[in-house]
Order: structure tokens, then C-alpha cells, then sequence
């Protein structure tokens, strides 16, 4: 932009003074180099920068591109106060420009001399704001973009532990049980050396029947976990599988009694975490007291509380000790708690344990209404 206006200064200055002089040949295009690399530090130093170039311009029709940079630059920045400094200063500047050429100008154009450098001023001025503006809506845009990024990638490490958390508790319901009888068999031919060999073989059978359907079991669970197309969902625990539960413990050579006052039939949710109850209770009564007699308790009825007892004696047969878990009744109490109900357990004066929970059982016309 600094070009045109240089040229046409010279050929001016060849009409009337037939020669250009030492200082536009050498002096313009030094200032105008000078103004160019200064700047290279206009975002460093944006209005220092600015008001060096434009009163540098003042000697330098070449400098006066630069000079209409340096106000679009500083105009990037939208601070009212600093663009007007700059502004005026560039149009001042441009009045003395003629100063350093001996060129006669028409009276009847001191008007254009002042209007056209104003409008230029004013069309940095604007392009600068729209550069500006562009550049606030740019990071305004790419800090949304990381902050939804940001957001994505906590949901997703969210969406992972409750998924981990998820799987490791169905995992344990489904086959903590089933593994500890299988131990407490193991365990029984190992310490027994009296047994004879029909009660080896049934022991043996046993083993070999929970192996499987701890297998099937795994099966069936990362298959609704996968959500596998055309795999059939398998049969949820319910309140009405609970003697289910208790005679596969039988079999396995628990001595289990059960006693139900329950008044009706609880729902869909509240039958499950029964059920859950339950299976807890006898896996740690195989897993921590084997031999012992385990009586499990339930009562209650709609529109009250639903009681679950299991109460073990102390153990009769010494076996080699469990691994240490103690995340069944952290889940077990977790579970509870989601629906409303309260987990106890601890050791009994005969050295014995119980494990007993309160769930609330709403009314089945409360239920609907809700």
C-alpha cells in the first residue's frame, strides 16, 4: 500500500523539480524498512510498536503501508483508548508527510488531505475490530471444543468405573457363591479320609456339576454385560428362586434350614436384592464356617418391611482358610442401601454370625400410584 503512494510522490517530484532526491531514493526506503521490522514485536509491544511506526511514517510515504498495519493491529485488540491514540496520530502524521518533498500541493485539496487519510484510518480501524471480534470467537469456539473434549473424557472414565463396578459386582453375586461351595467339596476330600467311595463320588459330582454351572453362569453374564444380539437374556434372581438357592446349597452339603412368614409377593427388585441377601449369606457360611447349620429367616408383608436373617453356627469342619475378600458385603451393602433398606452383621455370643436387612416394601397400590 506504501508503494503507490511513494511512486506517485516521485513522479510529482519529477514534473516539478525534474529529480527525486538523495532522501526518497535512500532515506524512504530505510525509515520504511525500519518500520517493517518493528513490527515483528507488534504483539510483544502493540502500542509502543504502533505509535513508532506511525510518527516514523511522517518521513516515509513508503513507511505508510506499515503504518496502516500497525493500526489494524492494534485495532485487533478493541480498547477504544489505544485505537484512537493511534488513529489520530497516523492522521497527523500524514499531514506533515509532504514536509520532507518540495511538492506543491492546490489549496483546493487541503480537504483530501485530511479526508482520505481519515477514511483509511477508519477502514483499518474496521477491519482491525472484525479481526478482532474473529479471533474472541475463534478461542471462545476452541475452548468450548476442549471443554466439551474435557467433558466427553470425564463422562467416558465415569461411564468405565461404573461399567468395572457393574461387572465386578455381577460377577461376585454370580459366582462367589457358586466357587465357594465347589472349595467347601474340594475341602471335604481333602480333610476327610473316612469317607467312603459313594460319598467320594457324589462329592466328586458335586465339584464337577458347580464347575460347570459356574462356567455357564460366566457364560450367560458377559453375554447381557456384551448385550450380544439373539443371545437370550437369562433367568434374573427372583424371591420365588430363593428355595431354589437353598436346596443347590443342600446338595452341595450345606446344612440349611428355611423358615418364610412372607405375606405375599414382593416385586421384581426388592424379590432380587432378597435373593442376593440370601446367596451372600451362604456363600460366606461355606466360605468362613464350614460344617455349620445355617437357618435362614423372612418375613414381613406389604406396605412394611421385608426381614432377612442368616444366622450360621460355628464351624465343625477345620479346611484350609478362604482367601480375604470382604468386597461381597461392601457390595451386598451398597445394593442395600440403593434401595432404601439397612445391612447388619456380626458375630453372635455363640460363635456364630448373622447377617440380617430391613428392606422397606411399599403397598403395591402405592407402587402403581408412584
Amino acid at each position: 500500500m506504501g508503494i503507490p503512494l511513494w511512486l506517485s510522490i516521485g513522479v510529482v517530484l519529477r514534473e516539478q523539480t525534474d529529480e527525486t532526491g538523495s532522501w526518497f531514493l535512500i532515506g524512504d526506503p530505510l525509515v520504511a524498512a525500519g518500520c517493517l521490522t518493528a513490527l515483528l514485536w507488534r504483539r510483544r509491544f502493540p502500542l509502543a510498536v504502533a505509535l513508532t511506526v506511525v510518527i516514523a511514517s511522517t518521513a516515509s510515504a513508503l513507511a505508510s503501508g506499515a503504518a496502516l498495519l500497525a493500526l489494524v493491529s492494534i485495532s485487533t485488540r478493541r480498547r477504544p483508548v489505544e485505537i484512537g491514540v493511534v488513529a489520530l496520530a497516523l492522521v497527523t502524521a500524514s499531514q506533515f508527510t509532504g514536509g520532507f518533498y518540495p511538492v506543491r500541493s492546490s489549496s483546493g485539496l487541503l480537504w483530501y488531505q485530511l479526508a482520505f487519510p481519515a477514511l483509511l484510518a477508519g477502514i483499518a480501524v474496521t477491519l482491525g475490530m472484525a479481526i478482532g471480534a474473529r479471533r474472541v470467537e475463534v478461542r471462545s469456539l476452541r475452548y468450548r471444543a476442549e471443554s466439551a473434549e474435557r467433558e466427553q473424557t470425564a463422562r467416558a472414565a465415569q461411564a468405565r468405573a461404573l461399567e468395572r463396578n457393574r461387572i465386578a459386582r455381577e460377577m461376585h453375586d454370580v459366582l462367589a457363591h457358586r466357587i465357594s461351595l465347589v472349595a467347601m467339596q474340594a475341602g471335604v476330600l481333602d480333610h476327610r479320609s473316612d469317607l467312603t467311595a459313594e460319598e467320594s463320588r457324589v462329592l466328586v459330582r458335586g465339584i464337577t456339576d458347580g464347575s460347570r454351572q459356574a462356567l455357564e453362569e460366566l457364560r450367560d453374564v458377559l453375554g447381557v454385560l456384551r448385550a450380544d444380539p439373539g443371545r437370550p437374556e437369562p433367568p434374573q434372581p427372583s424371591f420365588d428362586r430363593i428355595p431354589e438357592l437353598v436346596a443347590e446349597a443342600r446338595t452341595s452339603g450345606l446344612d440349611v434350614t428355611l423358615t418364610s412368614t412372607v405375606a405375599g409377593t414382593p416385586s421384581d427388585a426388592l424379590g432380587r436384592t432378597c435373593y442376593r441377601i440370601v446367596q451372600e449369606g451362604l456363600t460366606n457360611a461355606a466360605k468362613h464356617a464350614p460344617g455349620a447349620q445355617v437357618h435362614i429367616t423372612l418375613d414381613g408383608t406389604a406396605g412394611d418391611d421385608l426381614g432377612v436373617s442368616v444366622h450360621n453356627s460355628p464351624a465343625t469342619t477345620a479346611t484350609a482358610p478362604p482367601p480375604p475378600s470382604g468386597f461381597g458385603l461392601l457390595g451386598l451393602t451398597e445394593r442395600i442401601s440403593l434401595a432404601g433398606g439397612e445391612l447388619s452383621h456380626h458375630p453372635t455370643s455363640d460363635n456364630g454370625y448373622v447377617l440380617t436387612a430391613q428392606l422397606p416394601w411399599p403397598h403395591p397400590t402405592h407402587e402403581k400410584r408412584v
